[in-house]
């Protein structure tokens, strides 16, 4: 599979490890939130949360 350009970078490539490898140096949060209702009725609420980051990057800050 070809290298995809980075957005914002035009002519620039990066290889999927290489956009892995920077996420994870700094960390990503990711949020969601999802409600399924019947009727004007909220009957379930599901709320994401997640961290994902190196353990060394964790390690690192204070």
């Amino acid at each position: 599979m070809p290298a995809q350009p980075w957005p914002g970078r035009p002519g620039e490539e990066i290889a999927l490890v290489d956009l892995l490898d920077r996420l994870l140096a700094g960390g990503v949060v990711l949020t969601g939130e999802v409600t399924i209702s019947l009727a004007g009725v909220d009957l379930v609420h599901l709320s994401l949360r997640a961290l994902i980051s190196s353990v060394s990057t964790l390690a690192a800050r204070p």
